[in-house]
């Protein structure tokens, strides 16, 4: 750009030196010769001035550039710093592992797990199972369900009744609520208790001559259905000959029963003669 303003320049005072009509020819071109010399002077001169002056600007430019260059690489720097707060976050997650562990303690006993009775009633509610039970025995649903659960979960120094309180709802379907050991303990001897109790009834109906025998076969029929409709949802499987087999057992035992009662009743009266 300077070069192209000094050539325009120097062209308009040749033409002006030109049209000036008293100007001497020899001296015109003595004069020509020194704006020519003059002319190439400043065109080097200007050439060396623009030279350094790019050699400025390039220095400068680079100068300028390697600033945010190392800027840069001081935010490069500052961002492998603020790395740090992944490892931390590292830590965190190595200690969101280390907290899982409580979790993995609390995970479902084996044996729980592998615990297969009541399934025949998987999603029956509990006051159904309950109506069913007090229509036809004196126990109720939750008594019933910890009383099998108490037989199961026996081990040789007692009953793991912390266990079963704590996967009751895993341990029987209609269960909804874990137990205290405490309250397990409360329905197992209610079970008891209501057991004994009705063994006590029904032995006395047997032996009081009551009942005849017909009556008595009849009635030892409709309590073994019960029960052993019972133990099938428990899961128990038995086969038709184990049926006939239980049923003739008991049957036996009642007509022992009923007949020892009998003699005793006699021998009493014979005495009170």
């Amino acid at each position: 750009m300077t070069d192209e303003s000094d050539e325009f320049e120097t062209g308009a005072s040749d033409a002006e030196e030109t049209a000036r009509p008293d100007a001497d020819p020899k001296a015109g071109a003595d004069e020509a010769a020194g704006d020519a010399t003059a002319v190439d002077a400043e065109t080097e001169t200007s050439a060396s001035a623009d030279a350094e002056s790019t050699g400025a600007e390039s220095t400068d430019a680079a100068g300028g550039d390697a600033g945010p260059d190392a800027d840069d690489a001081d935010d490069v720097g500052a961002d492998t710093e603020d790395a740090g707060p992944d490892a931390d976050d590292a830590d965190d997650v190595g200690a969101d592992t280390e907290d899982a562990g409580p979790d993995a303690d609390d995970a479902v006993p084996e044996d729980v797990q592998k615990y297969a009775r009541f399934k025949k009633v998987d999603g029956a509610q509990y006051d159904r199972v309950n109506d069913f039970l007090r229509e036809r025995t004196y126990v109720t649903a939750r008594e019933w369900a910890i009383a099998r659960l108490c037989a199961d979960f026996r081990t040789e120094t007692g009953v793991e009744m912390t266990k079963i309180g704590n996967n009751l709802p895993e341990l029987v379907p209609f269960m909804t609520d874990t137990y205290t050991p405490q309250a397990v303990n409360q329905a197992r001897s209610a079970f008891r208790d209501k057991v004994r109790k009705s063994g006590a009834t029904f032995l006395y109906g047997a032996m009081s001559g009551f009942f005849t025998a017909e009556e008595l076969d009849e009635m030892m029929y409709e309590v073994t259905e019960i029960a052993k409709f019972l133990l099938e949802v428990e899961g128990v499987d038995l086969s038709v000959e184990e049926e006939l087999e239980a049923e003739e057992r008991i049957s036996s035992v009642m007509r022992e029963v009923r007949e020892a009662s009998t003699d005793l009743r006699k021998e009493e009266l014979s005495d009170e003669e």
